[in-house]
């Protein structure tokens, strides 16, 4: 067959909406085109398939080859579609029989065919759980997957293993998952480890049973920091719910999740340098910020009065609705923004 359809999604906020990688191989002069708004590096992707099958051992299909990123008017980012445009190559000129079942594909591929994990997959892998759909993703990414209790995901370490799996269709090798149990998570600092500080440890304990935010004022060295850090400790631990949203959170922002701590309350303390995009949000992605890092946690502001006046400013909004709407001229997202805060400053 000169077409193929292999399945993928793409990153949009906290949302991972499905896309449809369509390849089709036609006659005519050598080409290779992807269309579907793409991003730049989605259009690099052209010449890591083209080596990646070379060097594992497949052949590259002569003649038109045009790849549509389908729906069109989501935008695609990053290298996660290396993986499906291969694969699709592959099914579309009679190198690999098309799967039996639906499959979604991610990784980024190295010039030898190796993969190389992507990030965001923890939020795809539970988009894909709830649409029926089996996965196949980096190895590197298979903790994180695992995390996320897919039941039908494989891991992979090269496209040739990638296309092995997808041509078995149902492989007995799947991750093993993992739970998520209230009370499992690691112990946080706790402030029975504090000797002395009575007025502070008060203070703490009333913002923690009411939700407070609190401000500490007192000389370098006095504690505050130390304080702080205990008060999710104070805490109680994240529902499922609440720990599979704050896992997304982070697993978008790309940073690494820990098994041990999945129900402990998040704890962000930004330097006083950081911008009010850092901070609130933003950027040409819209990548989460701070508030929404510290989502269902503790934000902590050490040093308040050295923070610049527009990042105090645009902390209103979030403290007040829990949420922070970012909007920019091609998309509008509102990102989770209920935390606790808590500053500190000198006298």
């Amino acid at each position: 067959m000169s077409l193929a359809r292999i399945l993928s999604r793409t990153q949009l906020g906290l949302a991972a909406p499905l896309v449809q990688v369509e390849l089709h191989i036609g006659t005519g002069l050598p080409s290779f085109s992807i269309v579907g708004l793409p991003a730049p590096v989605v259009r690099e992707s052209r010449e890591r398939v083209r080596a990646a099958l070379l060097n594992s051992g497949y052949e590259f299909p002569a003649g038109r080859i045009t790849v549509n990123l389908a729906p069109v008017e989501l935008s695609k980012q990053g290298a996660r579609f290396d993986l499906p445009i291969a694969l699709g190559l592959l099914i579309a000129s009679g190198q690999l029989p098309a799967p039996r079942r639906a499959f979604e594909c991610y990784g980024e591929l190295g010039l030898a065919g190796e993969l190389r994990p992507v990030s965001g997959l923890f939020l795809a892998a539970l988009h894909a759980g709830d649409a029926g759909h089996a996965l196949i993703v980096p190895a590197a990414n298979g903790d994180e997957v695992a995390l996320s209790g897919h039941g039908a995901a494989y891991g992979a370490a090269s496209l040739r293993e990638s296309a092995l799996r997808l041509a078995e269709g149902a492989p007995s090798t799947a991750l093993q998952t993992r739970s998520i149990d209230a009370g499992t998570g690691g112990r946080p600092p706790a402030l029975s480890e504090v000797t002395g500080q009575w007025q502070a440890k008060r203070a703490l304990i009333i913002a923690a049973a009411g939700g407070h935010s609190l401000l500490m004022i007192g000389p370098p060295g006095s504690g505050k920091s130390m304080l702080a850090a205990r008060l999710p400790g104070l805490l109680p631990p994240l529902s499922r719910a609440e720990a599979l949203e704050v896992a997304g959170i982070a697993s978008v922002s790309g940073l690494q999740l820990d098994p041990a701590g999945w129900t402990r309350r998040p704890f962000r303390a930004p330097h006083h340098s950081a911008s009010a995009h850092a901070i609130v949000g933003g950027g040409p992605r819209i990548l989460p910020g701070e508030i929404s890092l510290a989502h269902q946690g503790v934000l902590f502001l050490d040093e308040l009065p050295e923070f610049d006046r527009r990042v105090l400013e645009s902390l209103r909004e979030p403290l007040e609705s829990g949420c922070i709407t970012i909007a920019r001229a091609g998309s509008r997202l509102a990102l989770p923004a209920q935390f606790q805060l808590i500053a500190a400053m000198n006298p």
